[in-house]
């Protein structure tokens, strides 16, 4: 159930998590005894076999020129926003945690909230790009059907998408994984301010310039002190409402992405590596459906050889350049 007046589509402005890719979570805790690595998807990057669809911006409008298009978006499209991703070209090695380590360990329980309590303040601020803008000019147009993304941070909402699936979930809530109650990522803010007073003003004043991870975190190390808070309907482990490494997207939406993509008359991937299965499994229906299939992202994804298109670019720049053209 959910909490009255607790988790709304964000009260005032901004929390946020971008993550493509199935997760949340962040690295293991500094030491636990049991610590346990992290699940290849995690870091793997994307095979980085030659394209043979390499094509043009002037291609792309063609191909989609007419059509009807459905969007998949991935971490790449949220960077210009300020939110790091997992596997741009220019991205270090992460070791997000896993559904398992997050159930299973309350060391990485306490490190994941310390580190994101510090963190999510920033994604909370982040604002949508002219990418995001872009394809709400293409739904106003009639051109994009709906957008699927694997991230978490609501961008696409706040740019004014109204036909949205958050696959791997949103940030601005938590779930208690006991009784089921849901309460914003706000209020539990308030709640770890109280249990544990002064944690981010001495953090801060440690660190001159934090980190943040691409799920929001705060890159810290000291939270083994940290006290997290538990459910106050049954004292049960509260969860961010979002998609681990490991953890299985919910059937119903999986089946809204599959009925959008069957839909339309074009899948636009953009900003995504297709590197989890969440992701590339709609690239590859659509393959195996004779539909066509165009690939916008800097880098090699794991669909690249299903692609009809596949244009080496940024999101930002390629979006706005098909409002131009298509709008």
């Amino acid at each position: 159930m959910t909490a009255p007046g607790d988790a709304g589509h964000r009260s005032g402005r901004r929390a946020r998590r971008t993550v493509e890719g199935v997760s949340v979570p962040s690295s293991a805790p500094p030491s636990t005894a049991s610590a346990k690595p992290s699940r290849t998807p995690a870091t793997t990057p994307a095979p980085a076999g030659p394209s043979t669809s390499t094509g043009t911006l002037d291609d792309v409008v063609d191909l989609l020129r007419g059509r009807r298009v459905a969007v998949l978006t991935g971490a790449g499209i949220s960077t210009d926003s300020g939110i790091p991703d997992y596997r741009g070209p220019d991205s270090p090695p992460r070791n997000p945690m896993t559904y398992q380590q997050f159930v299973g360990d309350e060391a990485f329980r306490r490190h994941y909230w310390a580190r994101n309590h510090v963190g999510w303040r920033h994604v909370h601020r982040t604002l949508p790009n002219a990418g995001h803008r872009a394809l709400v000019q293409l739904e106003d147009a009639g051109v994009v059907t709906g957008v699927i993304t694997q991230n978490v941070d609501l961008l696409h909402e706040d740019a004014g998408s109204r036909n949205v699936i958050d696959l791997h979930g949103r940030y601005d809530r938590v779930i208690c994984l006991q009784c089921g109650r849901v309460i914003s990522r706000a209020h539990l803010a308030d709640r770890l301010d109280a249990l544990n007073p002064g944690f981010v003003e001495s953090v801060a004043g440690s660190v001159a310039d934090i980190e943040i991870a691409p799920d929001a975190d705060a890159v810290i190390e000291q939270t083994s002190h940290f006290v997290p808070a538990s459910c106050e309907a049954c004292g049960g482990v509260l969860k961010p409402e979002i998609v681990y490494f490991g953890e299985n997207v919910p059937r119903e939406r999986v089946d809204r992405a599959f009925a959008l993509v069957a839909d339309a008359d074009v899948l636009l991937v953009v900003g995504s590596s297709l590197t989890v299965m969440s992701g590339l499994r709609f690239v590859r229906r659509a393959a195996k459906d004779g539909q066509p299939v165009v690939i916008v992202n800097r880098g090699a994804t794991r669909g690249d050889d299903l692609a009809t298109l596949k244009l080496d670019a940024g999101t930002s720049e390629t979006l706005t350049a098909l409002v131009d053209a298509l709008a």
